[in-house]
């Protein structure tokens, strides 16, 4: 059912009753917390030999201080998330039932119990290295367990606290507006989705993809454009992209690299909106939600003037940082009982199809003559990588890396990077979400990016080598 707008800003403004946001305590409410928000989340920092985030530094930090223990902390959560649940089913206790967050975190389907379970039953034979090694593996479990969790937890942990700066303080309204001219006629796209795409840009799409979550939830994406954000514009970080790089053997090619994956990524971004599973998306709010914010400027009003009129309406409904704290400590909480456990488990299964068996090796064979037609050398080789990046992001790189010839090398490492969608991490993310978008989806769209940067990223690598 398509949501009618009722934002009583737009009112207020056309009977030119907008003075009342003009306070002090609004424009301060604003820019500084606006300020903070985009040095932590948007500004480059050079750190540890890299360009990451504020966010980065903080998560990297703390993540190598707990570097020891953190595997098995995190097991301890994927534990206690398997037994509360089962615990609240069997005796449904107040403490639990009558708390809304704590019922929605723990009072679960059996099918997202399952996977809880399964996420620690996978985390403890891991940690202790029992039972058969396809499982517990350093290519499997152990990927997951010691170098894919600990980051997401440290990532998250400030990630989920300090995002409100940049939703709740009215910076996502007042970028909206000066960009929406941009986003929506080339991209199909609000304006604030390119605040998604600058958080992934310089820290990591797995934060691209948490604000889109929660944006959609919020009431400020359709459906339709939910979807687009968070499998297009959730891009790979620069950090990652040279750890890519690096990892195949080629890192002094890194800038007509990583130019290659924007170009690509940017004509992918501007074709897979326009055609299906994403044109199909409705174009209608959350239900229960409904629509929150529109970006479009009223006539006689510049877009600058609209953006911060808009910016401090949304400062004004903050009362108070405990608020907006609270709402920070909930969304870590929900990642780290209700997203990790099920990235450990459904991450652990799709290496595990990756690595132990010839599934897509099968898979990539009609890819084989398509890469010789394009002169990719080594195609019989470099076809599985391009198909195994579904199940996780850098398997196509440790693929690539054996292979000698630095032009196959090159274009698997870059498609590796305009493909996107992971089921190990950003798939999880997005099955997980209230956004519609079901895994078969996931892989039509994964298919349609191989598709349309594959030829885009050979034509570019001919010309490098």
């Amino acid at each position: 059912m398509e949501v009618k707008q009722t934002d009583d800003f737009d009112k207020d403004y056309t009977e030119s009753k907008s003075d009342s946001y003009r306070t002090r305590r609004n424009y301060l409410w604003f820019i500084i917390p606006s300020l903070l928000g985009v040095f932590l989340f948007l500004f480059p920092i050079p750190y540890g030999g890299k360009i990451t985030i504020g966010v980065g530094v903080l998560a990297e930090t703390v993540q190598a201080y707990l570097e020891p223990i953190l595997p098995g902390l995190m097991t301890g959560i994927l534990v206690v998330s398997a037994l509360v649940p089962i615990f609240a089913k069997a005796f449904k206790p107040s403490v639990i039932m009558n708390r809304p967050f704590m019922k929605q975190l723990f009072y679960i389907h059996p099918f997202w119990l399952a996977t809880r379970i399964l996420g620690a039953v996978f985390a403890l034979m891991t940690l202790f290295t029992i039972g058969p090694a396809v499982i517990t593996s350093e290519v499997t479990g152990g990927t997951m367990l010691y170098a894919l969790v600990p980051v997401l937890a440290a990532w998250f942990l400030f990630a989920g606290v300090l995002m409100p700066l940049l939703m709740q303080f009215g910076l996502m309204d007042f970028i909206g507006t000066m960009l929406r001219r941009v986003m929506r006629p080339v991209f199909k796209l609000p304006g604030r989705s390119s605040i998604d795409a600058l958080a992934s840009w310089m820290g990591a799409g797995t934060v691209g993809v948490l604000i889109t979550t929660q944006q959609y939830e919020e009431g400020y994406y359709t459906k339709r454009e939910a979807s687009i954000i968070a499998t297009n514009f959730s891009i790979n970080s620069i950090a990652f992209s040279l750890v890519v790089i690096s990892f195949i053997g080629l890192e002094e090619y890194f800038v007509p690299f990583y130019l290659t994956v924007v170009v690509a990524g940017l004509v992918a971004a501007f074709i897979c909106p326009r055609i299906p599973p994403l044109s199909r998306k409705a174009d209608t709010y959350y239900e229960g939600t409904g629509m929150k914010i529109s970006e479009d400027t009223p006539e006689g009003v510049s877009d600058f003037q609209w953006g911060v009129e808009k910016a401090l309406h949304k400062a004004s409904q903050v009362k108070s940082l405990k608020e907006v704290g609270k709402q920070g400590v909930q969304t870590v909480l929900d990642i780290y009982f209700a997203l990790i456990p099920l990235v450990m488990a459904l991450g652990t299964v799709a290496l595990i199809i990756a690595e132990f068996t010839p599934f897509f090796t099968y898979l990539s064979m009609p890819i084989v003559p398509i890469l010789q037609w394009m002169g990719i050398p080594e195609a019989a080789q470099a076809a599985p990588a391009m198909l195994v990046g579904f199940a996780d992001m850098f398997l196509p790189a440790v693929i690539g890396s054996g292979i000698e010839s630095e032009l196959t090398r090159f274009v698997i490492a870059a498609v590796s990077l305009t493909q996107l969608i992971y089921m190990s991490e950003i798939g999880v993310l997005l099955v997980k979400s209230k956004i519609p978008i079901s895994v078969l989806e996931l892989a039509v769209i994964f298919l349609q990016r191989t598709v349309i940067t594959l030829p885009i990223i050979v034509v570019i690598a001919h010309f490098i080598f």
